[in-house]
């Protein structure tokens, strides 16, 4: 995945929802995007043939549970090929604006989901990413707590017990960025109906993917965030004085600025500004969604919320003097020290310089509540970490991997909490309640007091939600190039394994016919073989020598009468025959040896076989009617 910037498509209207028609879609492949099953994992049971990982059960429908996505197969076809996607929505009572969505899954567990939308480009079946109704900036269906009821426009939110959250379906990447928040009911209210015991509290500020939904903004170093009790700002869950608090009716505005985004280190591949994706499309109810790890805490940032000081990673330690069967002697997993000098250092946090946040009540700045806030990207991963996804590669785990990298949804998002039954509502802009200073900056600093007719240096967020989804869509064409480059590697790949199996049989077949040839040429050589001579009995031991009556077989001599030099010695004495040699046989010179002229050499009493002479050749006789009985 290249990092380089790419210039965002053309905006589409307002009305639709769907990309350009020529944004391709996302890439399968290391980005997770393909048609792909997953093998079965050793921690999870899984059923009969390929499956994903379960979702998590959704207790805001009911107490139903939720059933596992199965993971999309080739040629499947899904009834949700359009490209707008919009939540089936359950009002919680009679007439009431709240509701609860049906369809879609909610981010828990470590994963989160987001729909996808099925599409073929060159005969590469993919997905893309898909928009859900209504089209603008709002709270995400997705990624919020099934305990927050939205209405149907995404603006409205209402709590139900404790203090559960909600992200926007837009993340701050760089830039001034400005929205408010109405408190419809909060600051300790309580509801004409409500039979809870405490009253209702709101918190707002800004997180992370990694804030968790089940608890306040400011739980923990991952999100930024003002109490309204008492107008504390608070992180890290350490409340620190900051503003004024506020209550029902009250107007909350949300100011972030952050540098401009770092471009990845072409050099450096471990660098976590790299862009890549990492999800895998599943079918759950008959709907395509987009399925990934969601980007766990790093124990830097868990460390960070130790009051005592001490390392928070260290080992178990048994309660009795004995060793125990299952808690071994663990190193320390936390900063180096004497007794523990192999512990794996902690990494650095890295912030974004000149970054800030403020808040706004009523229009009234509180100033600056935070700074130098920590970077959105993941820390970069360490020499272990990096040898175990070595390790699971080479294994053939096809399971999901955490993404060391950018994947273009990281950032900071609007994070709402609510406790019990308050109830916000989101305004995006661009026409605010209570607008704010042109140079929010320059009024933060101090650069001294802002003209009404400057030029505005911050931007409302509903205009980031188009900007963000056209983010989306050029990554999904960067993946549908990936995905075309890919699938002719694979194709020449292959074709290079069918061409390598089929030269290996065709070398086994000429192995087979060479050993067959040798053994049916040992068994009958060829009648012009010259080895079958007077030494045929040398060059082939295991083969007798051929009989006269098959292979005529002539020798040269000196004089007549005489034995043949090296001739062979017939085994047995044959009888006489008149008549002469055979008819029909031929000499080596080409003579027929009916028309041999000459008597026999020796009288037909003697041992020795006929001898027949024919110029210079003499043939012998050696039928088995001549031999001796």
């Amino acid at each position: 995945m290249t990092d380089s910037f790419i210039p965002p498509f053309e905006s589409a209207s307002r009305e639709g929802s769907s990309p350009p028609a020529y944004a391709p879609s996302p890439a399968p492949t290391n980005t997770h995007t393909t048609l792909a099953s997953k093998t079965s994992s050793k921690k999870r049971k899984r059923a009969t043939g390929p499956a994903s990982s379960p979702v998590p059960p959704d207790s805001g429908h009911g107490g139903q549970p939720t059933p596992p996505p199965q993971p999309l197969l080739a040629g499947s076809v899904l009834a949700d090929s359009c490209t707008i996607r919009e939540p089936t929505f359950i009002p919680i009572a009679e007439g009431s604006e709240f509701c609860g969505t049906d369809q879609f899954p909610t981010n828990r567990m470590g994963y989160r989901y987001f729909p996808a939308g099925l599409n073929s480009s060159d005969g590469i079946m993919t997905f893309k990413t898909i928009e859900t109704a209504p089209t603008e900036f709002r709270v995400s269906w997705e990624d919020r707590s099934p305990f927050v009821k939205v209405t149907r426009d995404g603006l409205g939110l209402l709590g139900d017990k404790g203090f559960r959250s909600a992200r926007c379906n837009a993340p701050v990447r760089e830039g001034c960025w400005y929205m408010e928040v109405k408190v419809e009911c909060g600051g300790g209210d309580c509801t004409q109906d409500s039979n809870k015991a405490e009253g209702s509290h709101v918190r707002i500020g800004w997180g992370r993917r990694e804030a968790p939904l089940n608890g306040p903004v400011g739980l923990d170093g991952y999100s930024y965030g003002v109490r309204d009790k008492t107008g504390e700002k608070v992180t890290l869950s350490r409340p620190r004085p900051y503003g004024k608090p506020f209550r029902s009716g009250d107007v909350i505005g949300m100011y972030i600025a952050l540098p401009p985004r770092r471009k990845a280190n072409k050099n450096d591949p471990h660098d976590p500004a790299h862009l890549k994706r990492q999800r895998i499309p599943i079918d759950l109810k008959s709907q395509a969604f987009f399925e990934a790890l969601e980007y766990p805490q790093a124990k830097e940032m868990s460390s960070l919320m130790d009051y005592s000081g001490k390392s928070v990673n260290s080992a178990p330690v048994p309660s009795s003097s004995k060793k125990s069967a299952t808690v071994k002697n663990l190193p320390e997993r936390g900063r180096p020290n004497a007794s523990n000098p192999e512990a794996t250092p902690l990494r650095p946090l890295p912030v974004l310089p000149s970054s800030r946040i403020a808040f706004f009540v009523n229009g009234e700045c509180q100033g600056i509540a935070f700074q130098d806030l920590y970077d959105y990207l993941p820390l970069r991963p360490n020499n272990h970490s990096q040898k175990k996804e070595k390790r699971r590669t080479r294994e053939g785990a096809h399971e999901h991997r955490e993404n060391p990298f950018d994947d273009g949804q990281l950032g900071y998002y609007p994070f709402i909490s609510l406790f019990n039954d308050a109830r916000v509502r989101l305004n995006p802009g661009p026409v605010f309640e209570y607008p704010p200073p042109p140079d929010i900056d320059g009024f933060l600093t101090g650069a001294g007091q802002q003209a009404d007719s400057k030029d505005r240096t911050w931007r409302p967020m509903c205009e980031r939600y188009r900007e963000y989804m056209e983010e989306q869509w050029a990554l999904d064409h960067i993946d549908a190039e990936s995905a075309k480059v890919e699938a002719v590697k694979r194709e020449a790949q292959e074709k290079a394994e069918a061409d390598k199996k089929e030269h290996r049989r065709k070398q086994a077949e000429a192995r087979r016919r060479k050993k067959l040839a040798a053994k049916q040429q040992v068994s009958t050589p060829p009648l012009d073989d010259d080895r079958f001579g007077p030494s045929a009995t040398l060059n082939f031991p295991n083969v007798g020598q051929p009989s006269p009556l098959r292979y005529g077989v002539a020798y040269e001599v000196e004089e007549m009468g005489a034995e043949p030099e090296n001739s062979p010695t017939p085994a047995f004495t044959p009888a006489p025959e008149p008549g002469g040699a055979p008819s029909g046989y031929s000499s080596d010179n080409g003579m027929d040896m009916d028309d041999a002229v000459g008597e026999p050499a020796e009288s037909h009493h003697s041992p020795a076989p006929y001898l027949y002479q024919a110029k210079n050749f003499v043939w012998v006789d050696d039928t088995p009617a001549n031999r001796h009985p």
